[in-house]
């Protein structure tokens, strides 16, 4: 991925992402938060933050091929 994607994800999707309403999934998000060490919890930020660059290019490309059907 590109450094503007990173750059994208800490100044744009993670702060959206952590002021949105987790709903049914905080308890579940917190519990394995809390039970991970250090290194696993790096691991899974790393992952979460691979999938939330992912769905944002999802939503990109989705929205542009939408276009096409106006």
């Amino acid at each position: 991925m590109t450094d503007f994607l990173f750059w994208l994800h800490a100044n744009y999707i993670k702060p959206q992402v952590d002021a949105a309403i987790r709903g049914p999934y905080a308890c579940p998000l917190d519990t394995l938060h809390n039970e991970l060490c250090e290194a696993q919890r790096r691991d899974l930020d790393k992952a979460l933050e691979f999938t939330a660059i992912q769905a944002f290019l999802l939503g990109l490309r989705t929205g542009e091929g939408l276009a096409t059907f106006r």
